[in-house]
């Protein structure tokens, strides 16, 4: 399935994203603001903020953010959700088709698990007219993350994926975080508008019933898009496996990287 098609596949989830999704590490709002150096009541860029998991946070911290988001049911999560913050603003839009103002600029352009979806010969171009020199863009993702000390389960339920068709890894285990390629920083470099200045890695681990695992993996593209039996078939064994657990839970660990570049 294109990458098009994919991404419109989140706004049918639009009311389970918030909930079942993760919230970004504090540290990393933190770290991005040392290493940007922007301060309230900055104007901010946000590229795909879904129901507004990244938009909060530094709208709390009183920045000005113009968000804009692909998918109208996430749109219009997003305004509910930041209905307190009159320095808020969400558009229905992709990035590539939307026309901002005359003369606009910002001093932030960021996307939290939102870039990777964005057509690659426009993101940087537009990314780039839309902050002065100097100015910052800024993205992350939230993936899945395999420290040394795992939770098996992920081995067992790997073999279900394969079985059906639907496994997407190269090799078992997956790199561990340290070794977790950064997939923005050459891009950002080959784009020739921006300079790399930073990264940062943050992992952490978050625990899951059955019913709550399945409400996660029902916000993500390959699973919105698999074949009804096949993904029946999945969230049973899930259930099934973990039912046998004595807390009937498994640990998923997540890794964010940061990465952060200034305008050329």
């Amino acid at each position: 399935m294109s990458r098009e098609r994919l991404r419109a596949t989140f706004d049918t989830v639009a009311s389970l994203y918030q909930k079942a999704r993760p919230d970004y590490p504090a540290d990393l709002y933190s770290e991005l603001l040392a290493m940007t150096g922007v301060e309230p009541p900055a104007h901010l860029l946000e590229v795909g903020c879904g129901p507004g998991k990244a938009t909060r946070p530094l709208a709390e911290r009183g920045f000005q953010i113009t968000a804009i988001e692909l998918g109208e049911a996430l749109a219009e999560e997003a305004r509910r959700g930041l209905r307190d913050f009159p320095g808020v603003s969400v558009i229905t839009s992709s990035f590539e088709a939307w026309e901002p103002p005359a003369g606009a600029l910002f001093e932030l352009l960021y996307a939290a698990t939102a870039w990777k979806w964005v057509d690659p010969e426009v993101k940087y171009e537009k990314a780039a007219a839309l902050l002065p020199p100097g100015g910052h863009l800024a993205v992350w993702d939230a993936d899945h993350a395999f420290p040394p000390d795992f939770d098996p389960f992920f081995t067992e339920i790997q073999a279900v994926y394969d079985e059906m068709g639907e496994g997407d890894v190269d090799s078992w285990p997956p790199p561990r975080p340290e070794d977790h390629p950064d997939s923005h920083a050459a891009d950002f470099e080959e784009s020739g508008h921006f300079e790399v200045v930073g990264t940062r890695r943050y992992v952490w681990g978050l625990h899951y019933t059955a019913e709550e695992y399945i409400a996660l993996l029902e916000t993500f593209s390959g699973h919105i898009a698999m074949q009804a039996a096949k993904r029946e078939h999945l969230y049973n064994e899930i259930r099934r496996r973990l039912a046998a657990r004595p807390q009937e839970r498994l640990t998923r660990h997540w890794l964010a990287v940061l990465t952060v570049g200034r305008r050329l």
